[in-house]
């Protein structure tokens, strides 16, 4: 069977992914991966607006994945665009200037769409084993709760209460202060009413987490416990007392002393206190023993489908 190469461009609100791939029959194999923190949606993400400074970052950005993937020799490009560009009034005019000056085609998905790339990204992971699963993937300007199965899909919906977001309305203080996070809590507990009554209908009995903030909490813990992550590992189990334990310390410490967190990653020390508090909250809905973190997301996602 003949193999081909495709790239996928996840252009999120903190993070742009490249993911260029080797696809052969139902199986693919990475060839290169590349994640930068461009923040396009830092500096006027609450205003639908995509700041001059986050913009430069994008085409800056852009501009290098389009080389490595030129490099390859690749001319299959998945390029995808999420909440910040999604709700942003100079997004059409972005995507224009991407198109013209290098050559880019993205793809402004829907939260909807969002929400079903990722559930296909988790499913490829193998992190569904069965049960009826809480699945949710916390970007930047978004988060996308899916509930369901292997099998189907009873309920998707995104939210455009991302990291981003919750920073800019909540997080003032460093380290944050326990009435922002209630604060924080009680603006969640209004904006995700259709989730809260979708759990109380499919009754899920497990929380799977897609990539981001995950991955950086399973390398905390893995971390903390003096281990390393095996490569080619794509789904990780961190039981709730460590989640809890890991918490509780970025609730209490500076930007400065959560950097010095091992496993901790500059680019998400910032975010990982707002997101890790919207983990708490769902927490509260949902009894579990750990949390299932799947190494895959979107990109797998769009991945799965060029699979036969």
């Amino acid at each position: 069977m003949s193999t081909r190469k495709a790239a996928v461009i996840d252009m999120g609100t903190n993070t742009f992914h490249l993911l260029l791939v080797e696809i052969n029959g139902v199986n693919f194999k990475t060839i290169y991966k590349e994640k930068i923190p461009v923040k396009i949606g830092q500096g006027g993400i609450n205003q639908d607006f995509l700041a001059p400074e986050a913009l430069k970052r994008a085409m800056h950005t852009l501009r290098h994945f389009k080389n490595l993937i030129d490099g390859e020799g690749i001319s299959h490009i998945f390029a995808f665009a999420t909440s910040a560009v999604r709700n942003a009034k100079n997004g059409p005019e972005f995507v224009e200037t991407v198109k013209s000056e290098i050559g880019i085609e993205i793809n402004v998905i829907s939260g909807e769409q969002e929400a079903q790339l990722i559930y296909e990204g988790i499913k490829l992971s193998g992190s569904l084993n069965g049960q009826i699963e809480l699945m949710m993937d916390i970007g930047g300007g978004s988060v996308e709760f899916i509930i369901g199965t292997s099998q189907e899909v009873f309920y998707k919906e995104s939210f455009e209460i991302g990291g981003q977001r919750l920073m800019d309305l909540f997080h003032h203080h460093d380290p944050i202060l326990p009435e922002e996070i209630e604060k924080l809590k009680s603006y969640l507990r209004s904006k995700l009413q259709p989730l809260i009554n979708a759990i109380k209908t499919y009754h899920p009995t497990g929380l799977v987490g897609a990539s981001g903030t995950f991955d950086t909490l399973t390398d905390m813990y893995f971390e903390s416990m003096l281990q390393c992550k095996l490569t080619g590992q794509h789904v990780f189990e961190l039981p709730i007392e460590e989640f809890k334990k890991i918490y509780h310390d970025l609730t209490v410490k500076t930007r400065e002393e959560r950097l010095a967190i091992p496993g901790m990653i500059p680019m998400r020390a910032d975010m990982i206190v707002v997101a890790s508090s919207l983990i708490d909250f769902i927490l509260d809905f949902i009894p579990i023993r750990s949390i299932t973190c799947s190494h895959y997301a979107l990109k797998e996602g769009a991945i799965s489908r060029l699979l036969i």
